[in-house]
């Protein structure tokens, strides 16, 4: 499998699925908005997305099954499969929010090989394979190099239904927001780890997430040069959903400081 060719692909279908989401934004109305749950926002814009990736990931690689947020698509491959998310920030996109962004992955068996996520609306295209460097439209990207969480700007999520964890949530917070040039919450978990992964974030942290917010963005920091753990500082981050990326310089000390609120 020609795994830089098939990268190349599919950054087209994840601009044809992003000028798609750009020029519903322009008349979105907010009255077609669905729950899946309490703050789990979708609308019909997420599902044309995904069925627009969808059909063109089927051209590239037919023998691949599908992973999707909003299940268009249910079918597993024995050898392949694609991790989609056709809109993560879909809350941004219904507010007008930036930033939001299309996220895809290939899986083969049970490796990340391949990751793209393209911001929409600053048109840029993040991506990655197995054994390549990472690009920013075309430009090779690396981590940041600073060594202190005294030095690093940090980006995060926060519980939007799975409040259990709040209170500990806040209290590390609110020592990292003492330590460091500051924290971001920008709202799409994918462009969370674009951004560590091009040295514009020196790290990330996030719990409760879910396999097609992170899988794209995953490849992307490991192939820039950044770490991926859990909070326990395991490698498995899918199953246990949490989450650190950092640029692998400041992991040991963010990993400490994590774990004394999450043990």
């Amino acid at each position: 499998m020609e795994l830089i060719k098939i990268t190349n692909q599919v950054t087209e279908v994840a601009k044809q699925a992003g000028d798609f989401i750009r020029q519903e934004r322009k008349t979105f109305d907010p009255d077609k908005i669905e729950y899946k749950g309490l703050n789990d926002l979708v609308s019909y814009v997420d599902k044309n997305a995904e069925k627009v990736i969808v059909d063109g990931l089927r051209k590239i690689l037919p023998e691949a099954g599908f992973i999707t947020e909003e299940k268009t698509t249910i079918i597993l491959g024995e050898r392949y499969n694609w991790i989609i998310d056709p809109l993560d920030g879909t809350t941004n996109f219904i507010h007008g929010l930036p930033a939001f962004s299309v996220s895809i992955a290939l899986k083969e068996y049970d490796e990340l090989v391949l990751g793209v996520v393209y911001e929409i609306n600053q048109d840029e295209c993040f991506y990655a394979s197995k054994d390549t460097p990472a690009y920013l439209n075309g430009k090779e990207i690396r981590v940041s190099k600073n060594k202190t969480i005294a030095d690093s700007l940090i980006a995060t999520g926060f519980p939007y239904y799975d409040f259990t964890k709040q209170a500990t949530y806040i209290e590390l917070f609110t020592e990292l927001m003492r330590s460091c040039h500051g924290l971001r919450r920008i709202g799409s978990a994918a462009v969370d780890l674009a951004y560590t992964a091009c040295g514009r974030f020196d790290a990330f942290y996030e719990y409760n997430l879910n396999a097609w917010d992170i899988a794209g963005g995953i490849v992307i920091v490991k192939q820039a040069g950044g770490d991926i753990v859990n909070f326990k500082g395991g490698a498995e981050v899918i199953e246990t959903r949490e989450l650190l990326a950092t640029n692998g310089l400041i992991t040991a000390e963010l990993l400490s400081t994590v774990q004394k609120y999450f043990k």
